[in-house]
């Protein structure tokens, strides 16, 4: 019975955790910093993404956003900004490819399990800045 007991209150506490990490994260004022000094813009496609996480609430918007070669094509790894979520690979177009780590066992989606042994990082396009 003790062991039951402990069974049902170690997921109450682990919740308890992440909600936490979650409003500290919804409190947080993030602001956009563009790292790309060719082209001082970002994928409209890109800002749309961080604009929509931003409008959630707790954010969803990604914390990083990094430019990689993967297969011979640019895509974009989104960082997520807390636990549990998946960090996501899209092409140039925006549209999802893959979560090569990330999720509620850090694994990703299984779907690009190759990513980073494959992919190589070419810059830091954006990353959230706090004050």
């Amino acid at each position: 019975m003790k062991y039951l007991a402990l069974l049902l209150v170690i997921p109450f506490l682990s919740a308890t955790e992440c909600g936490k990490k979650k409003n500290e994260t919804k409190t947080e004022d993030t602001k956009t910093e563009v790292v790309d000094s060719n082209s001082n813009v970002l994928p409209k496609c890109v800002q749309k993404i961080i604009d929509e996480g931003k409008k959630e609430t707790p954010s969803t918007a990604p914390i990083q956003v990094d430019e990689y070669l993967f297969k011979g094509k640019k895509v974009y790894l989104f960082t997520a900004p807390c636990c549990d979520f998946y960090n996501e690979v899209y092409d140039e177009n925006c549209k999802k490819i893959c979560a090569p780590t990330g999720g509620f066992t850090g694994a990703g989606d299984g779907k690009c399990t190759e990513f980073f042994k494959e992919a190589k990082l070419v810059k830091n396009i954006w990353k959230g800045k706090t004050e």
